[in-house]
């Protein structure tokens, strides 16, 4: 039992760790919240709402989001986008995934 709690937390820090990758990924176009949770869970990425608005408030503090207000439907909506810093922020970050992918999968010894 110790183990599958072990393994589930360390699953957790994993995917916590990759999510503002993909947020950023998905947001080079504009989107709002729930477009963005379900184009994430579309690619097999589930994320809940608790966990992704704080990251988008996050990320946006950091300089690497824009949003704005819009009220086109019959509620407001907040839509994000990348900013300058995130567009260069997400370049150098996939630039770096490419590489710790590379060397875990050889650490793993996983094929491609």
């Amino acid at each position: 039992m110790e183990t599958d709690t072990t393994t589930n937390n360390i699953l957790l820090e994993l995917r916590r760790g990759i999510l503002p990758l993909a947020v950023l990924a998905q947001l080079y176009e504009e989107q709002y919240g729930y477009s963005l949770l379900t184009g994430l869970s579309e690619q097999g990425l589930d994320i809940d709402q608790g966990t992704l608005y704080p990251l988008l408030r996050r990320l946006e503090s950091q300089g690497l989001l824009e949003s704005d207000w819009r009220l086109e439907e019959a509620r407001p909506r907040r839509y994000y986008k990348l900013s300058a810093q995130g567009k260069a922020v997400l370049s150098r970050s996939k630039e770096d995934w490419k590489r710790l992918s590379n060397v875990l999968s050889n650490i793993l010894k996983i094929e491609e």
